[in-house]
């Protein structure tokens, strides 16, 4: 059942933001049917939450229809852990899988090639769309194939999608706003439980020690040139960390990181970011792109940033 003037600010990492004019919470694929129905005969656009963690909701709310899968296709299948004649051990997972949730299953049953994703707080449907990655790898490094429903189509049943159709690049693919990833293959290669587990526990630690807690939505800019130029050095050699716009601030911690004060504004959040990358061109002639999702803010041309619908 779609609610009115649902609050979004409690299902992003941020937490801040205004209210979806229509929110659902999908947790069946008749619930996504209803959603694509809904949006063929209003024509609003759709806004798909999966853990919020890369999300920015502006202020005044999103005017569309904001629907979350967090509690869609939670079911993870390690299978018997065989390994195929590939190599690799095919575990499947739905879109609604938190990352380090299934990086913790997988190494407890022996099966590695996933413990990078442990330190990266989104689902796997999320994962996909934006080809997550870290500490060496990615989706794309380990992606099979995935099901999508297609919010935006006539048939609201799911598609299996094989990687080379979608798109995947650094820190981004070609799916669309509509396209829902509800489930995942994942190949992954037998190997040793202890090691796995001591990998998972060495990434927790680095990542408790180098970035900050609190409300952000982790790295916020693509590296301009991934293992050579880092958005966080070009940052911190300005001298940026600490730099404040209201409720907002560039973390003290971690230079590419933009923390939001609890009650605090996105706008400041989006103040920020836009200021960054402001001032990296500037000085650089890198012009940064974000990694952030922006919702409901009317200026879509925002550079680089990717942007969804407009004001209520």
């Amino acid at each position: 059942m779609a609610v009115r003037s649902h609050p979004l600010a409690p299902l992003t990492t941020y937490r801040v933001g205004g209210p979806a004019a229509l929110f659902v919470r999908a947790r069946t694929l008749a619930d996504l049917a209803s959603v694509a129905a809904a949006r063929r005969a209003s024509g609003l656009p759709v806004l798909v939450v999966g853990r919020g963690s890369n999300l920015l909701v502006a202020d005044r709310g999103f005017g569309g229809i904001a629907v979350s899968i967090a509690e869609l296709g939670g079911d993870i299948d390690l299978g018997d852990g065989a390994v195929g004649p590939t190599g690799t051990a095919v575990v499947h997972a739905g879109g609604g899988v938190a990352l380090p949730v299934l990086a913790r299953r997988t190494a407890a049953a022996g099966l590695t090639g996933f413990e990078w994703a442990v330190g990266v707080p989104g689902s796997i449907g999320g994962a996909v769309r934006m080809n997550a990655g870290g500490h060496g790898s990615d989706m794309a490094a380990c992606l099979v194939e995935v099901d999508i429903v297609d919010l935006g189509g006539e048939d609201p049943a799911p598609t299996t999608v094989e990687v080379p159709s979608l798109g995947l690049r650094f820190r981004g693919s070609d799916l669309v706003d509509e396209q829902v990833v509800v489930g995942a293959r994942i190949g992954l290669r037998a190997g040793d439980r202890e090691q796995a587990e001591a990998t998972i526990a060495e990434i927790v630690r680095w990542r408790r020690e180098h970035q900050p807690g609190g409300q952000n939505a982790g790295s916020v800019f693509v590296n301009p040139v991934p293992g050579e130029v880092s958005a966080g050095s070009l940052i911190d050699g300005l001298g940026l960390r600490g730099m404040r716009i209201g409720s907002a601030w560039v973390s003290e911690k971690h230079a590419n990181f933009v923390q939001a004060a609890d009650g605090g504004s996105a706008d400041d959040v989006r103040a920020v970011i836009e200021a960054v990358r402001t001032a990296v061109a500037d000085a650089t002639g890198f012009r940064l792109r974000s990694e952030v999702r922006l919702a409901g803010f009317d200026d879509a041309a925002a550079d680089g940033a990717d942007v969804v619908g407009g004001s209520p």
